[in-house]
């Protein structure tokens, strides 16, 4: 009913409407220990490694004794120190899909419920307590604090919220403008050629001091800038804190290029993921308060590459003890440190989804930094999406403008070639658009045999 009454009000209204939501749900963010967590967080910022691994190993004994006490599904869990972690079983996604009403400690009328998007076509509902989402959110605005971020400061926002209507398209007005918070929600579900001239546009109009969301958008957006000349007012933007999806390179180049400022990485999920965030410095550190990762090769022992298994201690409501999240990382050097004075251990990199991957009979596994990467000494491109179906033939959907010829398919298809071998079937494919996922993120690799590897 709501959606229907927010559908026919005016664009002013809905604009009042989408603050008083926000209201109600910022009461459940920053209400309760809100602002007790972040002066913890403010005030821990300079503990040493040696205080930090004991704040983890105290929050660890106490999250494994409360989900032991409180979740039917770790019931008969033994009581471990932090370094015998391995003792205790890694919990799939599937598992805790087929187990969720075992493990969950709370109902669903007392919990606030997060759901993860499903991009491989299955969706799972999670349970937060109320003072688990007031510290990770105190954890977030610590973070993106440290860049001068707080609520109220205008902000560019790309999410998945589906707040458009037939009206606003023929308008070719693509946001929605949150009026008592200054956010302005940006759809993620409008990125195609046509449209895009509207969103640079209303961005240069509105100087965000802040832009949050899906970096395949704003990458989307600022390629289009530079393509087509437009200059971003320098010194508008503060920060870009992307969230939801990997970072490449070439992201970096184009979205920092562009819009004259920082991108800021971070790691989390949907379902309460300990947090991962970039310094100012550009290192990506563990944040050993949020949580326990541990880095495991393909028969689950330590490596420095590797699935990323986590244990959340933000996670009291649906706990999550040594979970399989499916993403993968790599690990710094353990004795390297960051200017920046957080000592939290560092991270090389965040390789993402460990679906996101094309896989060749003759060459094995090609990431996604790799697949993005087959965009080198190309020109035309203005987006593609790599599609795996079958074992030894891969499908490449490409959005492309007048500068792409012949020449440049043959040397877009030999970074192809240099990934995959010379074996697999390669089809190409010029289209009009390539539509985002339901949740509204994009997706630049599609894996659909991992079940065959």
């Amino acid at each position: 009913m709501k959606d229907k009454i927010y559908k026919i009000l005016p664009d002013f209204l809905q604009g009042l409407l989408i603050s008083l939501f926000n209201k109600l749900a910022y009461k459940e963010r920053y209400g309760g220990k809100y602002q007790y967590y972040l002066n913890k967080f403010k005030a821990n910022r300079t503990l040493s490694r040696e205080e930090l691994v004991a704040v983890q190993k105290k929050r660890f004994a106490e999250f494994l004794s409360f989900s032991k006490e409180k979740s039917d599904f770790y019931k008969n869990y033994e009581l471990v120190e932090l370094e015998d972690i391995s003792q205790l079983p890694i919990l799939k996604k599937e598992q805790l899909r087929q187990s969720i009403k075992d493990v969950v400690t709370i109902s669903k009328k007392d919990a606030i419920v997060s759901k993860t998007g499903g991009t491989t076509g299955k969706s799972l509902e999670v349970l937060y307590t109320a003072d688990n989402m007031q510290e990770r959110f105190a954890m977030l605005d610590d973070f993106r604090g440290r860049s001068g971020y707080q609520l109220g400061k205008k902000t560019a926002w790309f999410s998945g919220k589906d707040l458009l209507t037939s009206k606003d398209l023929t308008k070719k007005r693509f946001w929605k403008t949150d009026i008592l918070n200054k956010v302005r929600y940006y759809s993620t579900f409008h990125i195609k050629e046509s449209y895009l001239k509207y969103y640079v546009e209303d961005l240069i109009k509105y100087q965000p001091e802040y832009m949050v969301g899906f970096p395949s958008t704003i990458l989307e957006i600022a390629k289009y800038g530079i393509n087509h000349g437009y200059t971003f007012p320098a010194k508008t933007v503060k920060a870009i804190f992307p969230t939801a999806e990997s970072i490449t390179e070439e992201m970096r180049l184009h979205i920092e290029g562009f819009f004259k400022t920082k991108m800021l990485n971070q790691y989390a999920s949907s379902e309460g993921a300990p947090f991962i965030f970039e310094c100012q410095e550009g290192s990506l550190h563990l944040e050993l308060q949020s949580g326990i990762f541990e880095v495991l090769d393909d028969n689950n022992q330590p490596t420095t590459e590797g699935k990323l298994v986590i244990t959340s201690f933000t996670t009291e409501g649906t706990p999550l003890i040594r979970y399989d999240i499916g993403d993968s990382i790599i690990l710094d050097d353990p004795a390297r440190s960051c200017q920046c004075g957080n000592n939290n251990p560092l991270v090389k990199e965040i390789l993402g989804r460990i679906d996101d991957y094309i896989y060749s009979p003759e060459t094995g596994k090609i990431n996604l930094g790799n697949v993005s990467n087959t965009l080198k000494d190309t020109k035309g491109i203005l987006r593609f999406q790599a599609i795996q179906d079958e074992l030894n033939t891969i499908s490449i959907l490409l959005v492309v403008d007048h500068s792409f010829t012949p020449k440049v398919e043959e040397v877009f298809m030999s970074n192809w070639r240099a990934r995959v071998g010379q074996q697999m079937t390669i089809n190409m494919q010029i289209v009009q658009d390539i539509p985002v996922e339901k949740s509204g993120k994009y997706r630049i690799v599609k894996n659909n045999i991992k079940h065959l590897l």
